[in-house]
């Protein structure tokens, strides 16, 4: 498979794109700087990447926001088809 990049993302895990020289989804990214309130550098230094990577992903979050919500609706998708399956997806499916 060719790795499509933009800068040092890419897409050639997960399906979905990363941080290139990491298993950091530039979706979790996002998840941890602006959906958890969590700063750039706490970021970096819990993940692994560059902070300057952690910047870059957030600004590939928001330059391709219809790619991001297919990717996230693709998330859903799969977790609601875990569930119907029974899969144990947290504490109260025990």
């Amino acid at each position: 498979m060719a790795q499509e990049k933009t800068g040092r993302i890419v897409r050639n895990l997960l399906d979905e794109p990363h941080i290139e020289g990491h298993r950091v989804s530039v979706r979790h990214v996002h998840e941890q700087v602006e959906g958890r309130d969590l700063a750039p550098r706490t970021v970096a230094d819990r993940l692994g990447p560059d902070v300057a990577d952690v910047y870059r992903a957030l600004a590939y979050y928001h330059d391709h926001p219809e790619e991001m919500h297919e990717i996230e609706q693709r998330r859903e998708r799969r977790i609601e088809g875990s569930r119907d399956r029974g899969a144990v997806t947290g504490p109260d499916d025990l």
